[in-house]
């Protein structure tokens, strides 16, 4: 049997979900987990169903055609279907920051991420030893004001190349145009210190030491046009105090950037993430 995960989302009204799992029940499918919820300030339905199908392809696209023709245009549906047991290709961004990139790689190789890592891009080369100690291809494409634009046409070619489904920032520090962002519309993932919103630039955690902050906290999200405004996926802080200096608090955000990126990738790779007007519904 093949598993596949629906995601869905129109305007609310009784009977979606009933109407739902019976069509796939007609279609000899099988519904083997439901879960829902209804934004009643928006009037919106939001679902994320999974169900199994035997592994006829052709069957699988008819089934495609008719969900589509009698079900999501009579509810005026937006809806994604995915085969859950393929890997995603993700491709990793970085620069010289290597916490994010050791963590990845790490649940990679333990098997905790069922994704696909064809290749590793950077502006810079300092951390190709560990993509080579991972066996992961590792792409140098330096980036400077004046070669922005040929570096981002080299980074669109070799992700074609690799046919990759998504991209993750992992601290990767340069920002990336509005034309390379429109490539890959939520499918760009990036993390950062979000709440620290007063003490923006290259030291944030110095400033937050200097202005006795009592929590500091990361967040992951979808890259937009909007520099750091992109839909939210997940997020965490932790409690610090006079007792902590400026190497502490880099050290708890450090670690709190593993864990917050970690958690969205694995959102997003299992299709837990749902995106609608600028906001996120994750299911669990």
């Amino acid at each position: 049997m093949k598993k596949t995960i629906l995601l869905i989302n129109c305007p609310d009204k009784k009977g979606i979900i009933a109407t739902v799992t019976n069509f796939i029940l007609a279609k000899k499918g099988n519904t083997t987990y439901v879960e829902q919820h209804v934004d009643h300030e928006l009037k919106e339905f939001f679902m994320r169903l999974e169900c199994e199908f035997d592994q006829d392809e052709k069957k699988l696209a008819l089934f495609k055609d008719s969900f589509n023709t009698n079900v999501a245009k009579n509810h005026q549906m937006h809806w994604e279907m995915y085969n859950a047991e393929k890997a995603p290709k993700m491709a990793l961004f970085v620069s010289k920051y290597d916490h994010c990139l050791y963590d990845i790689l790490g649940r990679y190789a333990s098997g905790e991420l069922n994704v696909k890592i064809p290749v590793i891009i950077s502006n810079h080369e300092d951390l190709k030893p560990i993509a080579d100690a991972f066996d992961i291809p590792f792409a140098y494409i330096p980036v400077t004001k004046s070669t922005k634009e040929k570096a981002e046409l080299q980074q669109l070619e070799l992700l074609k190349e690799h046919k990759i489904d998504f991209i993750v920032l992992a601290r990767y520090m340069q920002v990336l145009s509005a034309n390379f962002v429109n490539q890959y519309p939520n499918k760009i993932i990036n993390i950062h210190h979000s709440f620290l919103p007063a003490f923006p630039g290259a030291k944030p955690y110095h400033s937050a030491y200097e202005r006795g902050v009592k929590i500091i906290g990361a967040t992951s999200h979808y890259v937009t046009s909007d520099l750091d405004e992109g839909p939210i996926i997940e997020q965490e802080v932790v409690r610090v105090s006079h007792v902590h200096n400026v190497q502490d608090f880099i050290l708890k955000g450090r670690d709190l950037e593993k864990i917050v990126l970690s958690r969205a990738i694995k959102h997003h790779i299992e299709r837990k993430v749902l995106v609608y007007n600028n906001k996120t519904v994750i299911f669990s």
